[in-house]
């Protein structure tokens, strides 16, 4: 006892159990935040068995190029952190799984095994390994609550150099592309901005705020639905082709009025 009260009378006794409680602390509030991190995550994407679920999936289908733990490989980026969002928008795409090896994934059908059913479980299982942007809802990409000239303005701002003024696409380097938009979901749209896939910058809430990027979708889906009045649209490309088609169909009336002009004069002739 005579020990334990001089200890206590120690100066540095005050400070050895201020930094015990606080490791007391520490310890039991990282246990709490690890055995509630799959169930916050199951329950935003849909099941608390999405989980366990999405994490058989994943060994089954992505662990050969992302690893076993999602921690990457040489083949594959990790997959820690990078939210259920980037999951959804890369399968639901037919991106991912990836065919083959290359520059960038293109857009393709889903495989057979693939559903809606286990995209969200997968997405469940990836957004527990360490959070990351979710899914939408319904609301934050509705087009019709948005302001398509308000949207217009961002995407002319943000988007054109890469995906072209109708969304149209674009070429980019070392073979990679800005995609067509014409097939996307306002889902996969929003899905885009904030996760930022293949050779595309992130735009993340403070950059673009969820209401700007949802007057952008209204925009996008504006733009792709309208007719174009001066004829064939030559895919929206831009001056490029349409200068090239004024020049192919330029030169060919020229070398025909010239054809047919020589040949009235031999006529006569």
């Amino acid at each position: 006892m005579i020990r334990i009260t001089a200890w206590r009378r120690h100066p540095l006794a005050r400070y050895a159990v201020l930094i015990l409680a606080l490791a007391l602390v520490g310890m039991v509030y990282a246990a709490f935040v690890q055995a509630g991190k799959p169930a916050d995550a199951a329950l935003a994407a849909g099941k608390v068995d999405d989980v366990a679920e999405g994490k058989s999936l994943f060994v089954k289908h992505c662990s050969s190029c992302h690893g076993m733990n999602a921690q990457g490989t040489d083949t594959a980026p990790t997959l820690i952190g990078v939210g259920a969002a980037a999951v959804d928008f890369q399968m639901s795409t037919g991106r991912m799984p990836a065919a083959a090896p290359g520059p960038q994934a293109p857009r393709k059908p889903m495989p057979e095994w693939v559903d809606e059913t286990k995209i969200r479980q997968i997405s469940a299982y990836v957004q527990s390994l360490g959070g990351g942007p979710q899914v939408p809802g319904a609301e934050q990409v509705d087009a019709k609550l948005g302001d398509a000239g308000k949207g217009g303005e961002l995407f002319r701002a943000n988007c054109i150099q890469c995906h072209n003024w109708a969304g149209a696409g674009g070429a980019l380097t070392q073979g990679k592309y800005a995609p067509n938009l014409n097939e996307a979901t306002p889902t996969q749209i929003y899905e885009a901005m904030v996760t930022g896939p293949q050779a595309m910058p992130v735009f993340n809430d403070t950059t673009i705020t969820p209401e700007e990027k949802r007057s952008m979708i209204a925009y996008i889906t504006q733009v792709r639905a309208q007719k174009d009045p001066g004829g064939f649209g030559l895919g929206r490309i831009g001056p490029v082709t349409e200068g090239l088609a004024a020049f192919v169909v330029g030169i060919a009336a020229l070398a025909l009025a010239a054809i047919w002009i020589t040949a009235k004069k031999r006529q006569k002739s």
